[in-house]
């Protein structure tokens, strides 16, 4: 690689990672081509973009970024691939799922809204972080539960008011 396609290769990576606050990086070293096509499909259809990356580039890439990687760089030893993600426990579901058959991927770190999470022993968390999505439904199921109580109790009383004067 010359000097101005590693420049280049940098200044995409920083792109992509400015553009997103959910990263996971993982080791696919090791895994065959049908495991590996099988990752790769399974990253499609979650909408996670999964790359191999060189490790120095990376390295350079966050140090340039806006974000601050805090220790996430000092994981990037050996083979490294990112998962980009907007969900931010689709790619520990997606690693976790794999792990069901073989020992690969490996969890590195990841780097979720600020957080550092640095180890292979954190995919256990990350995988059952609840996304933006569930916590919203989950809080609108809370906020109404209250509510539809007190309709319920006024129906039950209006229904046993209709019964006693019938």
């Amino acid at each position: 690689m010359t000097r101005e396609e590693k420049s280049i290769a940098i200044e995409d990576l920083t792109a992509q990672l400015a553009g997103t606050n959910i990263i996971y990086v993982s080791d696919i070293s090791g895994l065959n081509a049908e495991t590996t096509s099988n990752l790769r499909r399974a990253c499609f259809k979650a909408g996670i973009k999964l790359e191999v990356v060189k490790n120095t580039l990376l390295a350079k890439a966050m140090e340039a970024s806006a974000n601050d990687y805090g220790d996430l760089p000092s994981v990037l030893t050996g083979n490294s691939a990112i998962f980009i993600s907007d969900v931010a426990n689709a790619p520990g579901k997606i690693i976790k799922d794999f792990r069901k058959k073989s020992d690969k991927p490996v969890l590195k770190g990841a780097y979720i809204n600020s957080e550092i999470y640095i180890g292979d022993d954190q995919l256990e968390a990350l995988a059952t972080i609840k996304s933006k999505e569930e916590l919203l439904g989950e809080l609108i199921g809370l906020l109404q539960s209250p509510a539809q109580r007190v309709i319920s109790a006024l129906q039950n009383q209006f229904a046993n008011r209709e019964e006693v004067e019938a």
